[in-house]
């Protein structure tokens, strides 16, 4: 009996999570989160309540939704992206400068992240790998003195 592919949930996620730029649009996502939690903290804490309180509970909302949609729609997420960067600038004057720095630095973190994910790109060699290739390089015989029994 031949075994199948390994089925389950993880193996699915691994792949549903290579095909996206996952870490960034997770960091943008809590770093939206987190700021809007910091506006949640009490009168004592809060260093500035914003331009009125919308735009302080608006930047934020708008952060976890372009984390969302950099999850789940990728073909978009240069858009997304510099939308994150620029509201994660923005909760640096309307949310608690920028949930006490925390939620702006993982959005700008996150952001940068998507932006610079590319989809077609091959996994890297690991540097452990490459010495290991280049040491087996090193040591097999020349291609002339296995045909000839010569060396060259």
């Amino acid at each position: 009996m031949s075994r199948g592919p390994r089925g389950g949930v993880r193996p699915a996620f691994r792949q549903w999570r290579a095909g996206r730029p996952f870490w960034g649009g997770l960091l943008l996502a809590l770093g939206g989160v987190e700021v809007l939690l910091t506006l949640k903290a009490s009168l004592d804490v809060i260093l500035h309540v914003g331009m009125q309180g919308l735009a302080g509970y608006l930047l934020p909302v708008v952060m976890l939704l372009c984390g969302l949609l950099i999850l789940f729609n990728p073909a978009q997420r240069l858009f997304y992206s510099v939308i994150g960067v620029l509201v994660s600038l923005g909760t640096w004057l309307t949310s608690n400068l920028g949930g006490f720095f925390i939620g702006l630095l993982l959005g700008m973190v996150g952001s940068c992240l998507a932006f610079g994910w590319l989809p077609d790109q091959e996994p890297r060699v690991s540097r452990r790998r490459r010495r290991k290739e280049a040491k087996a390089a090193r040591t097999a015989p020349h291609p002339l003195e296995r045909k000839t029994g010569q060396t060259a």
